[in-house]
C-alpha cells in the first residue's frame, strides 16, 4: 500500500515505496492510499504506474464521464474546482523552484469542462469478436489501442464524424491495418475537415477551416498547428491585448499569426516563424486585404510555387492603414536584428522554452514590454529568471485550455 503525497507538476501523483524510491501515479490523488497498481515504466531511481485499486478515496475524487479518460484526461477524476486551484498552486511552486515568488495568479476559464477541443486524432482497432473496424486511443504508457464507444472531451462534431467514417470503412470491409490514424478538425461554425492517414502513403492535403478570432478571420490546415480551445484563447488574447502599448510588436514563435495579428494588426507588427507550412498560413493571414504588395512574392508564400527557405526571406504587406505587418521565415533565435528598445515582445515557445541567444539579446537590447505565454510553466519560469535580471513581474494569469487533463497554459507580462 502506498500513501499518495500530492500532485506534482505534469499532473501525476507523488508516492514513496518501501524501499524509497519514488512512485508517480496517474488515478491517484493526495491522501488516498494505493492498494494495487500497474507498473507502466521502472526506472532505477523512480517508477511510473497507473492506480488500480484505491483505499481511502479523497473526497475530491469525481466519477468519470469517460471510460478511456486515462487516454485522454486524465484528470477527469478531479472535482473541477480543485483542478482550477491545483493548477494555480501548480504554477507557484514552478515558479518557486527557480527561486520566483509569485502570488496566487488568477486562472480563467469558460467553465466549460468537455466538449472543448476542436482537433483530435483517433486510432483504429480491429474488433475480432465483432469482426469490424473500432475508434480507438493508445493506452496511456504503452502502444496498445482500446477501443471506444464514447469520447467527451472533443466538440461532439468531431466523435460523429469519426463514426460516420468508421461506418463507411466498415460498409466497405476495410482492413484497420491500411490506417495509422483518423484526424479531424472543427471550426466555431461545425464544419468538420480531416480524414484517414493510411500507412506506407503521403499525408494528404486535407481541406484548410477558417476561424473568426477578436473579429478577424484566419486560415488554417486541419494537420497544422492552431489553438485547441478557442473561446479560452480569445479569453488569453484579450488580456494580451491590454498590455500592447508601443508602436512596435515583434511576435516570436508566431505559428499562423494568430497573436500578433489578434492583438496588434493596428501597430507596425513583424512576425517570425520557422515551420514552413505554418508560415504559408502566416502570409495568407497578413496578406487578406492588404494592398500593394510584390505578387510574385505573395504568390510564393500562397501557392508554393516556390519553397519559402529558412534564411529570413521576409514580406512584408502594406495595409489600408498604412502599417507594414512583415513576415520573417526563420528561426526566433535567429532573428535577433529585429529586436528592438522601443517594441513590445510577445513570445510563444514550444515546451522547450526559449533559446538562451534570445533571452541574452533581450536582455541586451531591454525592450520595455516582454509578453511570455507557455503551454509549460517550467520553462517559462526558467527564461523568466534570467529575465528578471532587467525587468519586473507585473502579470501572471493562468489559463484553464485543457480542462481535466494536467495542462497548463500561463501569461507573464515583464516591464523593465
Amino acid at each position: 500500500m502506498v500513501k499518495v503525497e500530492k500532485i506534482i507538476p505534469g499532473g501525476q501523483a507523488l508516492g514513496t515505496l518501501e524501499d524509497g524510491k519514488k512512485i508517480f501515479f496517474w488515478n491517484a490523488l493526495p491522501g488516498e492510499e494505493v492498494v494495487k497498481y500497474d507498473i507502466t515504466k521502472n526506472k532505477s531511481h523512480f517508477v511510473e504506474a497507473i492506480a488500480t485499486e484505491i483505499s481511502h478515496p479523497s473526497p475530491l475524487r469525481v466519477p468519470t464521464k469517460d471510460a478511456c479518460y486515462l487516454s485522454t484526461s486524465p484528470w477527469q477524476i478531479i472535482d473541477f474546482n480543485y483542478e482550477l486551484k491545483l493548477k494555480q498552486e501548480l504554477v507557484v511552486e514552478m515558479f518557486h523552484e527557480h527561486q520566483i515568488d509569485i502570488d496566487t495568479p488568477p486562472i480563467i476559464t469558460d467553465g466549460k469542462e468537455y466538449y472543448y477541443r476542436n482537433k483530435m486524432e483517433y486510432a483504429l482497432y480491429w474488433d475480432n469478436e465483432l469482426s469490424r473496424i473500432r475508434l480507438a486511443f493508445h493506452a496511456r504508457g504503452s502502444h496498445r489501442k482500446i477501443p471506444i464507444d464514447q469520447s467527451s472531451i472533443e466538440r461532439p462534431e468531431l466523435f460523429k464524424k469519426a463514426t460516420a467514417i468508421i461506418d463507411d470503412l466498415n460498409a466497405r470491409h476495410e482492413p484497420a491495418f491500411k490506417y495509422q490514424s483518423l484526424l479531424l478538425r472543427v471550426n466555431q461554425s461545425g464544419e468538420v475537415s480531416g480524414g484517414l492517414y493510411e500507412n506506407g502513403q503521403p499525408h494528404p492535403v486535407f481541406e484548410n477551416l477558417t476561424d473568426t478570432i477578436l473579429g478577424h478571420e484566419y486560415s488554417y490546415s486541419p494537420n497544422g498547428f492552431f489553438q485547441i480551445n478557442l473561446p479560452v484563447y480569445e479569453m488569453a488574447l484579450t488580456e494580451i491585448k491590454k498590455h500592447i502599448n508601443t508602436e512596435n510588436v515583434l511576435d516570436l514563435y508566431a505559428g499562423v499569426g494568430t497573436i500578433g495579428l489578434s492583438v496588434a494588426r493596428d501597430r507596425h507588427l513583424t512576425l517570425v516563424e520557422c515551420d514552413k507550412s505554418a508560415y504559408r498560413e502566416m502570409a495568407k493571414n497578413v496578406g487578406e486585404g492588404a494592398i500593394g504588395f510584390e505578387e510574385h512574392i505573395w504568390q510564393r508564400a500562397k501557392y508554393g510555387a516556390s519553397e519559402p527557405r529558412n534564411d529570413g526571406s521576409e514580406l512584408a504587406f502594406r495595409k489600408d492603414n498604412g502599417t507594414f505587418p512583415k513576415c520573417i521565415l526563420d528561426k526566433s533565435e535567429n532573428v535577433l536584428d529585429h529586436i528592438k528598445n522601443d517594441q513590445t515582445v510577445i513570445l510563444d515557445p514550444p515546451r522547450a522554452g526559449c533559446d538562451a541567444k534570445l533571452i541574452n539579446k533581450l536582455l541586451e537590447i531591454n525592450p520595455p514590454k516582454i509578453i511570455y505565454l507557455s503551454c509549460n510553466p517550467v520553462t517559462q519560469a526558467r527564461d523568466v529568471k534570467m529575465l528578471l535580471s532587467k525587468y519586473h513581474l507585473e502579470t501572471v494569469k493562468t489559463f484553464n485550455f485543457f480542462p481535466h487533463t494536467p495542462h497548463i497554459e500561463n501569461l507573464v507580462v515583464l516591464s523593465s
